[in-house]
């Protein structure tokens, strides 16, 4: 194989299928660490399993992945400040045999300072679609921003006001704006902005998920998730 052949190879996308959850990445970030599983497994030093779709298949916790992931994609291991899974994580890096993660791991010197914690926000995306119609026709979509930091609500619903006929959920924790078809390219100009809103408050986006599903026969529902954190210092009573 020509060296830019390789080159190109390892920059490929790759889509695994960790216990049901779908990650795509590209095959060097799998193979940064050559002597663990993932860089075995992409050398092809052993034989790989494919779920229907035509995905890698590892038959182990999906959702925790995403920390392995992130870590193979950095060399840090950033988990949130209420993470309650390190057992669990633990056992994922020794199965996967990362060995920086599994030191990480070992190490029993607390993530944050004990004087700090992590404030956490999350923005989500909710569209739903006609299955049948071409071309394909935004039915509704929805955003919502969830967060126990009272501070950012009220700045969201006193900086956003051109949104407020759309404003249609304000329970505690949670502002919901809601769009119908006739407006929904709004919903995109206002997930720009609040992203960028959420952002310029000291937040940093933490992780991004897309979740598709099918929940009537001519529906479907596209899901954007975005997890944003900063560290916020404790106040004595």
């Amino acid at each position: 194989m020509e060296n830019g052949d390789h080159g190109h190879r390892m920059a490929d996308p790759v889509t695994l299928n960790v216990g049901g959850s779908l990650y795509t990445t590209s095959r060097s970030t799998l193979q940064r660490y050559p002597d663990s599983m993932l860089g075995a497994m992409f050398r092809g030093d052993f034989p790989t399993a494919r779920d229907a779709g035509g995905n890698y298949f590892i038959d182990r916790d999906g959702p925790l992945f995403r920390h392995v992931l992130n870590f193979l994609r950095s060399s840090e291991l950033v988990l949130p400040y209420d993470f309650k899974e390190t057992e669990l994580l633990r056992k994922e890096a020794d199965f996967y045999q990362i060995q920086p993660l599994i030191q990480v791991l070992s190490d029993t010197k607390p993530l944050y300072p004990l004087d700090t914690f992590e404030e956490v926000v999350e923005l989500s995306s909710t569209r739903k679609l006609s299955k049948y119609s071409n071309p394909v026709a935004v039915i509704i979509t929805q955003l919502t921003v969830i967060t126990k930091v009272h501070s950012l609500l009220e700045g969201v619903s006193n900086h956003f006001t051109k949104w407020n006929k759309h404003m249609m959920d304000t329970r505690d924790f949670q502002l919901s704006f809601t769009f119908g078809p006739c407006d929904y390219n709004q919903e995109v100009s206002l997930r720009v902005l609040l992203v960028e809103y959420i952002s310029k408050q000291g937040f940093t986006i933490r992780n991004t998920r897309v979740h598709h599903m099918s929940e009537r026969a001519n529906e479907n529902t596209v899901e954007h998730h975005w997890t944003f954190c900063r560290l916020a210092y404790k106040v004595d009573d």
